[in-house]
């Protein structure tokens, strides 16, 4: 077999076989397909496409490319929810307890975060002692005693992928919907969950901007999921607008807390609530959709999901006190409030620039060597559709530093005021489940 018969076939549009793509991954994981050649063939892929088979072929390739981590020694089937990203998504810190709480194991492979906020791990790792570096062995128990553990990412998880992703960077190729949907399902599937729901974001805040791109990214990963033997379902969900009101690690764990009392902001709740039925759901612990969301809303209003928390957070060295008393997290030195310069209602909230402003008090990381700082953030007081008064707070500022222009001028010019009445997005706007 042949790099340049194969990257020939798909230049000219025809499907490449099973041992042809696994001739590929191979050979360029190990390193004896050269970048020059692989370049040629994402290119190929990017103007010709894939048909569903290759799709599904590509990424088991990614999959067997590395590690794969044996999740059978925990009882139950495994759902794991994989979110395309946004801004202010704390879905993760809230499903995790809400569908535990259920007998749902969560086992759940986080990393680290580059851009707006943290990750997973930055946004529990403001709890104090709170420490993913445990033993795969310590992770099952955990998962089998309490539903639900956190761990970091296998350092040799799909190296194809990291490989290819990086290649893809810098050669123009990173917007093609068959290799986004590979990359991402072949994670998923390594990290060896059973079954897995997808949140699509759709927005100025997501990877898709638009909706038909958000649907076509969506299809292509169920319909992959599905062709493996991983039964898998997607949500389609707004990020036109941050999600929730707190956008900053500290300041999201304490969001995540309020939304597990039954607290939190209405449109966080009920796209977890979404995405948890269908967890359950898969996990066959309800027989409808309905009845799932019934008994998530159940274990939030008990106490339930909120008990299922604390003990998960000192399961892993985290303080728990936390729950009761939230100033325990990492506090800014300073706030500030954003006045509205006008009266009216807003009608925009550019997500990724809201982002922006975050990362630029601290919140994120701009390279993988920038250091957190897990105190600092925003907290929305107005979403898109509400009324505003002039010199009312539009956003409250959490900074360790004084000097803030730069992040106000970035939020005022985000932020738009209209004098006519606006209608808030819709926030799921498809669910595919085949």
């Amino acid at each position: 077999m042949r790099m340049i018969d194969i990257i020939e076939k798909k230049r000219d549009g025809e499907e490449l076989s099973t041992a042809e793509i696994q001739f590929f991954i191979d050979g360029y994981t190990e390193g004896t397909i050269p970048d020059y050649q692989a370049s040629a063939l994402m290119m190929a892929i990017y103007f010709q496409g894939m048909t569903e088979q290759e799709r599904a072929d590509l990424t088991m390739a990614m999959v067997q490319s590395g590690d794969q981590i044996d999740l059978s020694k925990i009882n139950g089937i495994k759902v794991d929810k994989h979110s395309t990203g946004g801004v202010g998504d704390t879905t993760t810190l809230v499903l995790g307890p809400l569908v535990a709480a259920l007998g749902v194991p969560v086992a759940k492979m986080s990393g680290r975060g580059l851009g707006h906020t943290g990750g997973t791990i930055d946004k529990l790792e403001a709890v104090s002692g709170f420490h993913v570096e445990i033993e795969n062995e310590e992770f099952i128990d955990l998962v089998n005693k309490n539903k639900i553990a956190v761990i970091g990412q296998s350092g040799n998880l799909t190296p194809a992928d990291k490989k290819l992703y990086a290649l893809r960077d810098v050669t123009a190729t990173v917007d093609s919907i068959p290799l986004i949907a590979g990359s991402i399902m072949s994670k998923k599937i390594a990290a060896g969950a059973d079954a897995i729901v997808l949140d699509v974001k759709t927005g100025a805040g997501a990877f898709m901007k638009t909706l038909d791109d958000s649907r076509d990214l969506a299809k292509a990963m169920v319909q992959i999921g599905n062709n493996v033997g991983r039964n898998t379902m997607a949500v389609i969900s707004d990020m036109s607008q941050p999600l929730g009101f707190a956008i900053g690690n500290a300041l999201e764990v304490k969001e995540a807390i309020d939304t597990l009392k039954g607290e939190g902001p209405e449109d966080l709740t009920e796209l977890c609530i979404t995405l948890g039925s269908y967890m359950v759901y898969l996990a066959k612990k309800a027989s409808t959709l309905k009845e799932a969301r019934e008994m998530l809303v159940k274990v939030m209003k008990d106490g339930t999901a909120l008990e299922v928390f604390k003990t998960f957070l000192t399961s892993q060295g985290g303080d728990a006190s936390i729950i009761d008393d939230p100033s325990k997290l990492p506090q800014a030195k300073y706030t500030f409030e954003l006045e509205a310069k006008d009266e009216g209602y807003v009608s925009e909230i550019v997500a990724d620039e809201i982002g922006t402003a975050a990362m630029l008090l601290g919140a994120g990381r701009a390279t993988k060597e920038s250091v957190i700082d897990l105190a600092v953030g925003l907290v929305l007081r107005k979403k898109i559709g509400d009324h505003v008064k002039k010199g009312e707070s539009l956003v409250t500022i959490y900074s360790n530093f004084e000097n803030i222009d730069e992040v106000k001028a970035k939020l005022y010019e985000n932020i738009r005021i209209s004098s006519e009445k606006v209608n808030p997005p819709v926030l799921v706007y498809e669910e595919i489940t085949k």
